[in-house]
């Protein structure tokens, strides 16, 4: 029964290749199924049930209701195992959108933002996400949410900076004692009466 594992792809069933489906691939699947456990790797887990599961002859529906997923998952995890193997056990994190700017453009926006807002045709001397977004809309007619600009901006090795706020009247020097001398000093000395700590 276990020699004839097969997998419903289409119309047709795909049975399992040998390598995957003898005694040292159960054994293989028992080993990685027990580490994705000992690694709390709940979807490796998952997969590797899957296999076994299936290799004992089970339906996908009974696998489905086992692991509390849909048929149609199952029937993917079970067609990753025959196309890739074992490699087919590791979920895989989906690509993502291709970048909408070349590398180039990329490169030219980086260039523009190390050399200021000005060179970018800005009077203003700090860059603002929203004024990235211009930025890249007016150079290559690629429209971004300013929201999206500092994974873009990080993406180029940029950090986003916050200014610190300075009181322009402030006595710096009345501060600095302040830090220096009178702090410590309330950090050492006990809570006044009526606060004490619950």
């Amino acid at each position: 029964m276990a020699e004839k594992a097969t997998v419903r792809r289409g119309p047709k069933r795909r049975p399992f290749p040998p390598h995957l489906r003898g005694k040292r691939a159960r054994a293989r699947l028992k080993r990685v199924q027990r580490d994705a456990l000992r690694s709390n790797n709940l979807a490796t887990w998952r997969r590797a049930t899957a296999m076994l599961g299936a290799l004992d002859g089970a339906s996908l529906l009974e696998m489905a209701k086992q692991l509390d997923v849909t048929q149609s998952a199952v029937t993917k995890w079970l067609a990753a195992y025959v196309e890739r193997g074992f490699d087919g056990l590791t979920p895989t994190k989906p690509p993502g959108p291709q970048s909408r700017l070349s590398p180039e453009q990329l490169e030219d926006v980086g260039q523009v933002i190390e050399e200021g807002p000005e060179a970018g045709g800005f009077a203003c001397g700090v860059w603002t996400a929203r004024m990235v977004a211009e930025l890249i809309r007016n150079r290559f007619g690629v429209e971004y949410s300013w929201k999206y600009i500092p994974e873009l901006l990080h993406q180029l090795g940029f950090s986003v900076q916050r200014p610190r706020k300075k009181l322009s009247r402030a006595d710096h020097e009345a501060q600095e004692f302040w830090l220096r001398e009178t702090f410590p000093k309330l950090k050492k000395s006990p809570p006044p009466r009526g606060c004490d700590p619950l």
